[in-house]
């Protein structure tokens, strides 16, 4: 099956749910609603048609403008990337996430097991919030650190450091 008849199947199975689609660089991508994500992913998973058993990965991007910029709507999307082993195809899909102080997405990792450790990275780095995540905590920084590191706000010298690398 092409991807993009993919998306079409998504859209034709919850009607209200995309929001927008495309193709580039020949890979085909779908803008979901958050609400159904989880619903969704499901159904991607199990139909026999599209099986997509391969969960790539998950990321985000902050489309926070320089200064002087327009203000985006959404701030942030989380992408999600698959693959069906069975059948060869993959696509993206893409949530938009606005920035109004309580980011988040369901979490899919009851679709997918691996999504738990993607979630979690994804959470750590950008501060997008997976709820039912059955362990959202840092992955890579420390417990007590401050801020996402790769959100577009960040400082790009990073957090004040008040320790010596080399003894004296």
């Amino acid at each position: 099956m092409h991807p993009d008849n993919i998306i079409e199947q998504i859209r034709e199975r919850f009607p209200d749910e995309v929001t927008g689609s495309g193709s580039q660089f020949g890979q085909s991508w779908g803008v979901l609603k958050r609400e159904k994500l989880e619903e969704i992913c499901r159904f991607l998973k199990e139909d026999p048609d599209v099986r997509m058993d391969y969960l790539i990965d998950i990321t985000a991007v902050d489309w926070l403008p320089k200064a002087g910029g327009a203000a985006p709507l959404p701030r942030f999307e989380v992408v999600y990337n698959m693959h069906s082993m069975l059948h060869g195809h993959r696509i993206r899909l893409k949530v938009p996430v606005e920035d109004d102080g309580d980011p988040w997405v369901p979490s899919v990792s009851g679709v997918w097991k691996t999504a738990c450790w993607h979630e979690r990275e994804t959470f750590d780095l950008f501060g997008i919030i997976f709820r039912g995540n059955p362990d959202l905590r840092r992955i890579l920084l420390p417990d007590d650190w401050e801020g996402y590191p790769l959100r577009k706000d960040y400082p790009v010298e990073g957090p004040e450091w008040s320790f010596k690398p080399w003894p004296e």
